[in-house]
């Protein structure tokens, strides 16, 4: 059975992974044998991720890219095949949200997300997929959100983006099934990480912030999730134990979507 989980081998390819979500599971996979390459922004972001993986014990290979510009994307695909070798597994990570309402969010911001949220997976995608083909398998991850699934007010963009993401995922795996290549998508409820770290502060009088509490009250799990919960769903949709599963988002929200809240 451990071997079907096995990622000894693979090259797997994590987009914007020098920290976060996107860091927790290149670590996973590589704890279950891949060999992680991961892309950001800029060098500085990119030597920032190197170091917490070599400080994590971790070799990994770091690459200068915009997802957003598929010129770049397609150098960065070859560049990643010549001197790592194929991708095996793709994991399209790298995201944006912007918290503005409807009527007071410009066209161009709201783009901007689409921009980074759902065209960049359809352009690191396409650019993976041939030598995948050639290859005769691939596994491709997107990463979701609850927002594929519900709205909720001042995330118009970035709920359009991975609603779309979510039906980019299914046509993938429609398209290109008949190839042994698996598109999935990992949809994260609300996770620890330092940038949410503020709305989990004691507020003065030793209470919970509001925030805080309305997710503990509409988690049956009765917790924020921790980056490292996606690490198990990762390596599964990554390796052999898969292969039959395409075209499925897997909510990972300690029960969230399952819920309707605790009466008041």
């Amino acid at each position: 059975m451990s071997n079907l989980f096995s990622l000894e081998g693979k090259v797997a390819l994590v987009t914007g992974a020098s920290y976060g979500i996107g860091f927790a599971i290149a670590s996973a996979l590589h704890g279950a044998g891949a060999t992680v390459v991961f892309n950001d922004i800029n060098q500085e972001k990119v030597d920032m991720g190197l170091k917490a993986y070599a400080d994590a014990g971790i070799t990994a290979h770091g690459y200068v890219c915009d997802v957003t510009n598929e010129e770049q994307v397609q150098a960065m695909v070859a560049k990643i095949e010549e001197e790592v070798g194929v991708i095996d597994i793709l994991v399209n990570n790298a995201g944006i949200i912007k918290r503005i309402p409807m009527v007071e969010m410009s066209a161009e911001q709201f783009r901007q997300v689409i921009d980074v949220d759902l065209n960049a997976p359809f352009i690191v995608s396409k650019a993976v997929i041939p030598s995948m083909i050639k290859k005769g398998h691939g596994k491709i991850i997107n990463i979701c959100s609850m927002m594929s699934e519900l709205g909720r007010e001042t995330v118009s963009a970035y709920a359009a983006a991975k609603g779309g993401l979510k039906m980019l995922t299914r046509n993938i795996a429609s398209e290109y099934g008949e190839y042994n290549i698996q598109c999935n998508g990992i949809g994260p409820g609300y996770i620890a990480t330092p940038q949410t770290a503020p709305l989990r502060e004691k507020q003065p009088d030793g209470s919970r912030h509001p925030f805080d509490s309305f997710i503990i009250a509409k988690t049956p799990a009765g917790r924020w999730g921790e980056a490292e919960d996606l690490g198990g769903p990762a390596v599964f949709l990554a390796s052999d134990a898969s292969n039959f599963v395409n075209g499925h988002i897997l909510y990972v929200d300690g029960g969230i979507l399952a819920y309707i809240g605790k009466q008041p």
